[in-house]
């Protein structure tokens, strides 16, 4: 079984977020999951907001508008 950590440092390494990935994450955050996943889980959300990450659901609302 994959783990949420496993998938967050993908997308750190790539920069990339895509849709699979994030719903992978949800489908994982669902589930029992330890301190480290939830540390990892944290430190992608704040590689996102500071813009370190890019997130494929968010740019394919941007060129929808």
């Amino acid at each position: 079984m994959i783990l949420i950590r496993e998938v967050v440092q993908q997308v750190l390494n790539t920069g990339y977020l895509s849709i699979e990935a994030e719903n992978q994450l949800r489908l994982l955050l669902s589930s029992k999951y330890d301190m480290e996943d939830l540390n990892a889980f944290v430190s992608l959300q704040q590689a996102a907001s500071e813009g370190r990450v890019k997130q494929e659901s968010r740019e394919l609302l941007r060129t929808t508008r």
